[in-house]
């Protein structure tokens, strides 16, 4: 018997090139916030109404004045998604390691279809809190597994920037989000407003369901086959054995055979999780820039939140919803944009990424602070937008750092800790907090003043960042790639490659 490997024609490239992959996750990521953005608009979210001394009432409008909700209710509103983060996106992390990706992402984006849509038929506080809640599942199972997929694909000299543009679509689907909510509760109803978005968002929900599937760097294909070869071995060689033993007792070993399979399947996967969480937890350089991220996060989430309410309060601004959209829209592009690039010509490395995180915090800081310290409206804007120009550079730079300081198989888990931790100690309390501080001082520009003092801290803490001993663990082996010829049977994730097959005769 001999064999031979015969080259076979190379197939045509996938529709999925690296740039429509990035264009789809984009389209999908700005969606996502765009309904953040609808939520937090004057014409969505509405106001109390209002009784004035002589006796003349106002009735309330959008959702706060439909259901009658306090501030503090109100920001949970804005909150409320991230129970179906918290509870998904570890699940979702783990399961990346089994299940096509793609599968999880159509699975997440059918009950984010679901639960937008259900928000539009709420009756009460409850039942939207709800759906709420189940519109964080969506974001768990997109916002952990795009980011690698796109760093698996980016060209090397502009990884940062390919992120930067993916995470361009936060503030600007913020901003779009608070220009489409004001329109939609203006001239129709605050309802419309859920029900377009589960339309625009149902054919990528669909999509995830029919793509092709496709490999994450860190994770090879072969070990997961493998695996699964050799468990049906055990189960063959096991079911053998019962066939020359006692024949009465066969269905039950095999019964208890399965069972114990199952089992230790679930406790291997168990285990692994916990190293993995061990493996992120231990490492300095995750945990600072998570820090920072977080205390970043708590005062960007209030000013996306209560930003364009807060602006009409303290500056009497009419269109708060559409000119913080616009600052927003055109600062968040220039600066995301302008962070990522800046890391690539600076030569995109940890210590250079907390540099930069660091200094453009700082000094955006400085500025936001001083905006507010302006009784002039346009001074107020003008420093405004440089301090969004700057604030929002970091988000290149950031995820770099999440995705670069870990393992490739760990990459999965790493954006999913960093997302649930930015929430849960970020924008999570962060909406509600602000809402409680302003019922108890009731000075918008007071409260505004106080949350922007929280983006020093994050500076500093980044800044500490520079100093820790740091790796770019990118192109390491992973579990499951013990040598180069494994790895260089691994499928890449999009590029096509000439097929090469064995002959025996």
């Amino acid at each position: 018997m001999a064999s031979s490997l015969v080259p076979l024609s190379a197939p045509h490239p996938s529709w999925f090139t690296p740039k429509r992959l990035l264009v789809i996750f984009c389209v999908i990521n700005m969606l996502n916030y765009v309904d953040r953005g609808t939520i937090a608009s004057n014409g969505v979210n509405g106001s109390l109404g209002t009784c004035t001394s002589s006796g003349t009432c106002t009735s309330g409008s959008g959702i706060q004045g439909e259901f009658n909700l306090n501030n503090f209710e109100d920001g949970v509103l804005s909150s409320a998604f991230m129970v179906g983060l918290l509870v998904a996106s570890p699940i979702f992390a783990s399961l990346s390691k089994s299940v096509n990706p793609f599968r999880l992402i159509g699975v997440g984006l059918s009950v984010w279809t679901l639960a937008t849509a259900g928000c539009g038929f709420s009756f009460n506080f409850w039942s939207i809190t709800i759906c709420r809640m189940l519109v964080g599942v969506g974001e768990a199972s997109f916002i952990s597994l795009a980011a690698p997929f796109i760093d698996d694909n980016a060209p090397i000299a502009q990884k940062t920037a390919w992120l930067a543009i993916f995470y361009m679509c936060i503030p600007t689907g913020y901003a779009l989000g608070y220009v489409y909510g004001g329109l939609v509760g203006t001239y129709l109803n605050w309802r419309f407003a859920f029900w377009v978005e589960a339309i625009l968002m149902l054919p990528f929900a669909v999509l995830g369901f029919v793509m092709k599937p496709l490999n994450l760097k860190g994770f090879a294909p072969a070990e997961s086959k493998q695996a699964l070869i050799s468990e049906e071995t055990d189960v063959q060689e096991v079911q053998d054995a019962l066939n020359d033993s006692a024949k009465p007792t066969k269905e039950k070993f095999s019964h208890m055979f399965s069972k114990m399979k199952c089992t230790c399947i679930d406790l291997n996967q168990f285990s692994r999780f916990i190293k993995d969480m061990k493996a992120l937890l231990v490492d300095k350089v995750y945990v600072v820039n998570v820090l920072g991220y977080c205390a970043y996060n708590f005062v960007l989430g209030a000013y996306s939140y209560w930003g364009p309410k807060a602006g009409y309060k303290i500056y009497n601004i009419s269109d708060a919803d559409l000119i913080f959209g616009g600052i927003t829209i055109v600062c968040g592009i220039l600066g995301t944009l302008a962070g990522g690039y800046v890391l690539d010509l600076m030569k995109s490395t940890i210590p250079n990424a907390f540099k930069l995180l660091s200094v453009t915090t700082f000094f955006g800081a400085i500025f936001c602070f001083t905006a507010f310290c302006f009784q002039n409206m346009y001074a107020f804007l003008a420093f405004f937008s440089v301090g969004e120009l700057l604030v929002f550079a970091i988000q290149g730079p950031v995820n770099y750092i999440c995705l670069h300081c870990v393992n490739p198989s760990l990459r999965p888990l790493s954006m999913a800790i960093s997302t649930v931790s930015i929430h849960i100690f970020g924008d999570v309390p962060s909406s509600p907090l602000v809402g409680v501080l302003q019922d108890a001082i009731n000075n918008w520009r007071e409260t505004s003043l106080i949350l922007t003092s929280i983006l020093f801290p994050a500076a500093g803490i980044w800044f500490t960042g520079i100093f820790l001993h740091s790796v770019d663990r990118f192109n390491e082996d992973s579990e499951g790639q013990v040598t180069e010829v494994d790895r260089s049977n691994a499928t890449p994730l999009l590029e096509p490659r000439v097929a090469e097959t064995s002959l025996f005769c």
